[in-house]
């Protein structure tokens, strides 16, 4: 076992502020820090910029802080820190409430405050392992059940397009579309064919032989690989250099099938998801989408982040 290297914050207040206490308490258990004893506090140091504006504001309102930083003597010592941010029984509650969500039968608002609850855990699992795994599993499959028409991912090489062959196309995916279909009809026709008209099928074997299928087993563009139906029309006409892209497509793929989790994954889900229950047209529900999308991207290429 590797032995991390640990921040100790040792906080002191003056008499008279209960309420600045429970607020720093309440920071703290927030950002995942383990209380050793009264007043000291621990993370691990690649969380450990979650005690540096509360030092200033202890410091600000009259109190002292202290800033020790150690490695455990051994593996034993180690494991016992560790022991400290267990989150074992955190992820056995959002299994329970998965669970429960599977036996109700999902709704795209429940799937994402599990998707955001699950990102909340995830962010303070500073030592990820079976656990977050198996939450995550769970989480997607009943993203899956919620989605069953979501299509498999296939093997082999993207083959590099040129995108002056795709103009003034119709393309065709599944109708009511979600994050990955909304956000590659967005990119179809924001980079690739301005002039695309968009087909929402009720059964991807409806779909015209003269219209470009993405999105569904099948479709001339879908889940390559790892990667998800945004990412293959990325690879496809050579759009995957972008950097403001690339961080669309982390956030497109996170909330498709999961990964790493992404700092705006949330926000952008509850967006949609209202939209999507708020507007009953396809067509509408794309010209909303892509209003957020524009605006991400521009946010992106600014080099801005929600973290």
């Amino acid at each position: 076992m590797n032995l991390t290297r640990w921040h100790a914050l040792i906080a002191s207040l003056p008499s008279g502020h209960a309420a600045l206490r429970m607020r720093l308490w309440r920071t703290l258990k927030g950002r995942g820090a383990a209380m050793l004893r009264d007043g000291v506090w621990l993370l691990p140091e690649s969380a450990a910029a979650g005690f540096d504006d509360l030092s200033r504001e202890l410091q600000a309102r009259g109190g002292t802080t202290e800033r020790l930083v150690f490695e455990a003597h051994d593996a034993a010592q180690e494991a016992r820190l560790r022991a400290l941010f267990d989150r074992g029984e955190d992820y056995a509650g959002f299994m329970r409430a998965v669970k429960e969500a599977h036996s109700a039968g999902p709704d795209l608002r429940q799937l994402v405050r599990l998707r955001r609850e699950f990102e909340r855990l995830a962010a303070l699992d500073f030592f990820p392992g079976a656990a977050q795994a198996a939450a995550a599993a769970a989480l997607a499959d009943l993203e899956r059940r919620a989605m069953p028409d979501e299509p498999a991912a296939r093997a082999g090489k993207i083959k590099r397009l040129d995108a002056a062959a795709y103009q003034g196309r119709i393309w065709a995916t599944r109708a009511r579309p979600w994050v990955d279909r909304l956000a590659s009809a967005w990119l179809i026709r924001r980079f690739i064919d301005p002039k695309a008209r968009f087909l929402w099928l009720k059964r991807p074997a409806d779909c015209p032989k003269k219209a470009v299928g993405f999105d569904f087993d099948g479709a001339s563009f879908a889940h390559v690989g790892q990667g998800v139906t945004f990412e293959t029309l990325l690879a496809s006409f050579g759009l995957e250099a972008d950097p403001a892209l690339a961080r669309l497509a982390s956030l497109v793929h996170y909330l498709d099938v999961g990964g790493p989790p992404v700092p705006e994954a949330a926000g952008v889900a509850a967006v949609l998801a209202g939209m999507r229950d708020a507007i009953d047209d396809d067509d509408g529900l794309l010209a909303a989408a892509e209003r957020t999308f524009d605006y991400l991207y521009a946010s992106f290429e600014r080099g801005e982040s929600a973290s």
